[in-house]
Protein backbone atom coordinates (compact mmCIF):
# COMPACT_ATOMS: atom_id res chain seq x y z
CA UNK A 1 0.00 0.00 0.00
CA UNK A 2 1.16 3.26 -0.94
CA UNK A 3 1.40 6.35 2.20
CA UNK A 4 -0.32 8.53 -0.26
CA UNK A 5 -3.63 8.49 1.71
CA UNK A 6 -3.27 12.05 3.22
CA UNK A 7 -6.82 13.28 5.24
CA UNK A 8 -7.53 16.94 3.64
CA UNK A 9 -6.23 15.85 0.55
CA UNK A 10 -7.89 15.57 -2.86
CA UNK A 11 -10.32 12.62 -2.84
CA UNK A 12 -7.90 10.10 -4.62
CA UNK A 13 -5.73 10.44 -1.76
CA UNK A 14 -8.08 8.94 0.46
CA UNK A 15 -8.18 5.35 0.81
CA UNK A 16 -10.60 3.25 -1.71
CA UNK A 17 -14.27 3.63 -0.11
CA UNK A 18 -14.51 -0.16 0.40
CA UNK A 19 -11.29 -1.18 -0.12
CA UNK A 20 -7.96 -1.66 2.17
CA UNK A 21 -6.77 -3.99 4.88
CA UNK A 22 -9.28 -3.97 7.38
CA UNK A 23 -12.29 -4.28 4.71
CA UNK A 24 -12.61 -8.08 5.06
CA UNK A 25 -14.47 -6.94 8.55
CA UNK A 26 -17.41 -9.04 8.67
CA UNK A 27 -19.08 -8.76 11.94
CA UNK A 28 -21.65 -6.48 12.19
CA UNK A 29 -22.26 -4.41 15.61
CA UNK A 30 -21.99 -0.77 13.57
CA UNK A 31 -19.43 0.78 11.58
CA UNK A 32 -16.10 1.26 13.38
CA UNK A 33 -13.20 3.11 12.87
CA UNK A 34 -10.01 2.25 14.36
CA UNK A 35 -7.66 5.06 14.62
CA UNK A 36 -4.11 4.69 16.39
CA UNK A 37 -1.04 6.10 16.39
CA UNK A 38 2.54 6.67 17.95
CA UNK A 39 3.17 8.12 21.02
CA UNK A 40 2.42 12.07 20.37
CA UNK A 41 0.95 11.77 17.11
CA UNK A 42 -2.49 13.19 18.73
CA UNK A 43 -4.89 10.34 18.70
CA UNK A 44 -6.47 11.60 21.68
CA UNK A 45 -7.14 14.75 19.94
CA UNK A 46 -7.71 13.41 16.62
CA UNK A 47 -10.59 11.34 18.76
CA UNK A 48 -11.61 14.04 20.73
CA UNK A 49 -12.46 15.70 16.89
CA UNK A 50 -14.53 12.84 16.12
CA UNK A 51 -16.22 13.04 19.53
CA UNK A 52 -17.31 16.51 18.76
CA UNK A 53 -18.86 16.21 15.28
CA UNK A 54 -21.07 13.47 16.86
CA UNK A 55 -19.01 10.00 16.70
CA UNK A 56 -18.70 7.76 19.82
CA UNK A 57 -15.58 6.80 20.92
CA UNK A 58 -14.39 4.02 22.64
CA UNK A 59 -10.48 4.73 24.23
CA UNK A 60 -8.21 1.61 24.95
CA UNK A 61 -5.88 4.36 26.53
CA UNK A 62 -8.94 5.48 29.05
CA UNK A 63 -9.80 2.37 29.70
CA UNK A 64 -6.36 1.42 30.60
CA UNK A 65 -6.32 3.96 32.84
CA UNK A 66 -9.40 3.15 34.75
CA UNK A 67 -8.65 -0.20 35.22
CA UNK A 68 -5.05 1.09 36.75
CA UNK A 69 -6.57 3.91 38.96
CA UNK A 70 -7.02 2.87 42.97
CA UNK A 71 -9.69 0.01 42.81
CA UNK A 72 -9.49 -1.01 39.10
CA UNK A 73 -10.12 -4.50 38.14
CA UNK A 74 -6.39 -4.93 37.37
CA UNK A 75 -4.89 -3.19 40.37
CA UNK A 76 -5.33 -7.07 42.32
CA UNK A 77 -3.73 -9.11 39.47
CA UNK A 78 -0.67 -6.21 39.35
CA UNK A 79 0.02 -6.65 42.98
CA UNK A 80 -0.30 -10.34 43.01
CA UNK A 81 2.11 -10.53 39.62
CA UNK A 82 4.58 -7.62 40.49
CA UNK A 83 4.20 -6.87 44.10
CA UNK A 84 3.16 -3.45 45.75
CA UNK A 85 6.54 -1.95 44.87
CA UNK A 86 4.46 -1.01 41.50
CA UNK A 87 1.96 0.99 43.11
CA UNK A 88 1.38 4.37 44.96
CA UNK A 89 0.39 4.87 48.67
CA UNK A 90 -3.19 5.06 47.22
CA UNK A 91 -3.60 2.01 45.42
CA UNK A 92 -2.93 2.81 42.09
CA UNK A 93 -0.49 1.89 39.36
CA UNK A 94 2.68 3.65 39.62
CA UNK A 95 3.74 4.14 35.97
CA UNK A 96 7.07 5.41 36.43
CA UNK A 97 7.88 2.49 38.46
CA UNK A 98 5.82 0.28 36.15
CA UNK A 99 7.49 1.79 33.02
CA UNK A 100 11.63 1.74 34.88
CA UNK A 101 10.64 -2.46 35.19
CA UNK A 102 9.30 -3.03 31.65
CA UNK A 103 11.59 -1.16 29.69
CA UNK A 104 14.53 -3.07 32.01
CA UNK A 105 12.78 -6.89 31.54
CA UNK A 106 10.94 -7.70 28.39
CA UNK A 107 9.75 -10.31 30.04
CA UNK A 108 7.72 -8.13 32.85
CA UNK A 109 6.23 -6.09 29.53
CA UNK A 110 4.96 -9.54 29.03
CA UNK A 111 3.86 -9.88 32.14
CA UNK A 112 1.99 -6.77 32.01
CA UNK A 113 0.32 -6.96 28.98
CA UNK A 114 -0.90 -10.52 29.70
CA UNK A 115 -2.98 -9.04 32.65
CA UNK A 116 -3.91 -5.68 30.91
CA UNK A 117 -4.85 -6.90 27.54
CA UNK A 118 -7.64 -9.11 28.29
CA UNK A 119 -9.13 -6.54 30.93
CA UNK A 120 -9.00 -3.86 27.85
CA UNK A 121 -10.21 -5.84 25.25
CA UNK A 122 -13.30 -7.50 27.00
CA UNK A 123 -13.69 -3.47 28.29
CA UNK A 124 -13.72 -2.14 25.10
CA UNK A 125 -15.93 -4.61 23.52
CA UNK A 126 -18.49 -3.89 26.36
CA UNK A 127 -18.60 0.04 25.39
CA UNK A 128 -18.77 -1.04 21.32
CA UNK A 129 -21.49 -2.96 21.87
CA UNK A 130 -23.15 -0.21 23.56
CA UNK A 131 -22.18 2.39 21.36
CA UNK A 132 -23.30 0.12 18.51
CA UNK A 133 -26.95 0.02 19.86
CA UNK A 134 -26.85 3.87 19.92
CA UNK A 135 -25.62 3.25 16.18
CA UNK A 136 -28.77 1.37 15.59
CA UNK A 137 -30.82 3.88 17.24
CA UNK A 138 -29.41 6.88 15.69
CA UNK A 139 -27.50 8.38 18.43
CA UNK A 140 -23.96 7.69 16.82
CA UNK A 141 -23.31 7.67 13.28
CA UNK A 142 -19.84 5.07 13.95
CA UNK A 143 -17.69 4.07 16.23
CA UNK A 144 -14.08 5.27 16.94
CA UNK A 145 -12.41 2.53 18.73
CA UNK A 146 -8.82 4.34 19.46
CA UNK A 147 -6.04 1.75 19.57
CA UNK A 148 -2.71 2.68 20.00
CA UNK A 149 -1.27 -0.94 19.75
CA UNK A 150 -3.89 -1.45 16.90
CA UNK A 151 -0.87 -1.90 14.16
CA UNK A 152 0.83 -4.40 16.64
CA UNK A 153 -2.32 -6.74 17.35
CA UNK A 154 -4.13 -8.49 14.38
CA UNK A 155 -7.16 -9.09 16.82
CA UNK A 156 -7.77 -5.34 17.01
CA UNK A 157 -7.77 -4.69 13.08
CA UNK A 158 -10.07 -7.88 12.24
CA UNK A 159 -12.88 -5.27 14.77
CA UNK A 160 -12.64 -2.35 12.53
CA UNK A 161 -13.54 -1.77 9.07
CA UNK A 162 -11.57 0.72 8.77
CA UNK A 163 -7.68 1.94 9.71
CA UNK A 164 -7.13 5.19 10.30
CA UNK A 165 -3.60 6.60 11.17
CA UNK A 166 -2.70 9.65 13.00
CA UNK A 167 0.95 10.77 11.81
CA UNK A 168 3.58 13.34 12.51
CA UNK A 169 7.59 13.50 12.06
CA UNK A 170 8.97 11.64 14.81
CA UNK A 171 10.77 14.57 16.36
CA UNK A 172 7.38 16.28 16.59
CA UNK A 173 6.17 13.53 18.66
CA UNK A 174 9.56 13.52 20.78
CA UNK A 175 8.37 16.91 21.41
CA UNK A 176 5.17 16.95 21.95
CA UNK A 177 5.73 13.93 24.38
CA UNK A 178 8.48 15.76 26.69
CA UNK A 179 6.61 18.62 27.00
CA UNK A 180 3.02 17.37 28.17
CA UNK A 181 4.67 14.62 30.98
CA UNK A 182 8.16 14.65 32.62
CA UNK A 183 9.89 12.15 30.94
CA UNK A 184 13.64 12.64 29.59
CA UNK A 185 14.21 12.42 25.67
CA UNK A 186 15.67 8.85 26.31
CA UNK A 187 12.74 7.85 28.04
CA UNK A 188 10.48 8.67 24.90
CA UNK A 189 12.79 7.20 22.49
CA UNK A 190 12.58 4.00 24.11
CA UNK A 191 8.99 4.01 24.14
CA UNK A 192 9.22 4.93 20.76
CA UNK A 193 11.37 1.98 19.79
CA UNK A 194 8.97 -0.59 21.04
CA UNK A 195 6.24 0.58 19.58
CA UNK A 196 5.63 0.13 15.79
CA UNK A 197 7.43 1.83 13.38
CA UNK A 198 5.93 4.81 11.63
CA UNK A 199 6.15 2.74 8.33
CA UNK A 200 4.11 0.41 9.36
CA UNK A 201 1.43 2.30 10.63
CA UNK A 202 1.13 3.91 8.04
CA UNK A 203 1.20 0.44 6.37
CA UNK A 204 -1.70 -0.94 7.85
CA UNK A 205 -3.70 2.67 7.56
CA UNK A 206 -6.96 3.17 5.08
CA UNK A 207 -6.56 6.88 5.50
CA UNK A 208 -4.07 9.51 6.97
CA UNK A 209 -4.28 11.93 9.31
CA UNK A 210 -1.25 14.19 8.93
CA UNK A 211 -1.25 16.07 12.07
CA UNK A 212 2.24 18.50 12.35
CA UNK A 213 -0.01 21.64 11.60
CA UNK A 214 -1.76 22.50 14.43
CA UNK A 215 -5.32 21.74 15.92
CA UNK A 216 -7.41 23.64 13.00
CA UNK A 217 -5.51 21.52 10.64
CA UNK A 218 -6.45 18.64 12.60
CA UNK A 219 -10.31 19.67 12.46
CA UNK A 220 -10.41 19.94 9.14
CA UNK A 221 -8.90 16.52 8.65
CA UNK A 222 -11.27 15.14 10.91
CA UNK A 223 -14.38 16.79 9.23
CA UNK A 224 -13.20 15.70 6.00
CA UNK A 225 -13.16 12.18 7.31
CA UNK A 226 -16.31 12.39 8.95
CA UNK A 227 -18.04 12.87 5.91
CA UNK A 228 -16.49 10.06 4.98
CA UNK A 229 -17.62 7.75 7.50
CA UNK A 230 -21.16 8.81 7.49
CA UNK A 231 -20.96 8.00 4.17
CA UNK A 232 -19.58 4.15 5.01
CA UNK A 233 -21.34 3.67 7.95
CA UNK A 234 -24.68 4.54 5.86
CA UNK A 235 -23.67 1.98 3.13
CA UNK A 236 -22.56 -0.47 5.71
CA UNK A 237 -26.07 -0.28 7.68
CA UNK A 238 -27.89 -1.26 4.09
Amino acid sequence: MSFKKLAGAPQEFLGPPGGGPSAARTSGGGFIVGLTGGIGSGKSEAANCFAALGAAVVDTDAIAHALTAAGGAAIEPIRAAFGSAVLTPDGALDRVAMRQRVFADPAERVRLESILHPLIRAASEEQIRCSSDKTASADFPYVVLVVPLLTESGGYRERVNRVLTVDCPEETQIARTMARSAMSRSEVEAIMAVQAKRQDRLAIADDVIVNDAGLDRLREQTALLHSRYLQLAQRDAE
